[in-house]
């Protein structure tokens, strides 16, 4: 199977939201301790995959939701 950019663009979506997020939340819980980044990574790794997967699951929903939004607004997507 050749890779599509829809199969990509998710992924690396995904990977940016989990660094980010999980950067702010492991700082926002404990702080600055000085194995930081461990705890940081630790919580990337296992949120990445989960953000990915979810991702696939959402960007249809938030496409047809979009499509309803635009169109109730001007009466076309």
């Amino acid at each position: 199977m050749k890779l599509k950019p829809q199969h990509i663009q998710p992924v690396i979506m995904a990977g940016i939201m989990a660094f980010l997020m999980t950067g702010f939340i492991t700082w926002l819980n404990l702080g600055l301790p000085s194995n930081f980044i461990a705890l940081w990574a630790r919580a990337f790794i296992i949120a990445w995959p989960l953000a990915a997967m979810a991702a696939y699951i959402a960007i249809p929903i938030a496409q047809k939701a979009t499509r309803k939004i635009l169109t109730a607004l001007y009466g076309t997507a």
